[in-house]
């Protein structure tokens, strides 16, 4: 690469805009590099190893909490017989059908009996 002399500018600057462009490029590639490898590591279609459901699921893994989230396939009566809480619909005015529940939903629960 053709090193380009910027008048009025001593010699050492222009080396060292060079260098810190080849640096920051390498830099670039570099990041690159891992992000991709990084997306890829678990293997094509490999969903086995992903935790389902993001937030929702983590915190559904926790059950009979004041703050329940809805996982997929629950149903109110489900958590109501899981929480041993028969009063989820009264205590929460946003869920206008006992029906039309979906996952990531967030309910309050009063939890009777842990199980």
């Amino acid at each position: 690469m053709a090193r380009q002399q910027y008048k009025g500018w001593p010699s050492w600057v222009s080396t060292a805009a060079d260098t810190a462009s080849w640096c920051f490029t390498l830099s670039l590639v570099g990041l690159l590099l891992v992000c991709s490898l990084g997306a890829g590591a678990g293997g094509a279609g490999d969903e086995t190893t992903r935790p389902q459901g993001g937030w929702g699921a983590a915190l559904s893994a926790q059950p009979c909490e004041e703050i329940y989230v809805v996982a997929e396939g629950e149903t109110l009566h489900s958590i109501s017989d899981k929480c041993g809480d028969p009063y989820i619909l009264e205590q929460n005015p946003h869920v206008h059908n006992p029906d039309d529940v979906f996952p990531g939903l967030v309910i309050k629960i009063t939890p009777s009996s842990p199980r």
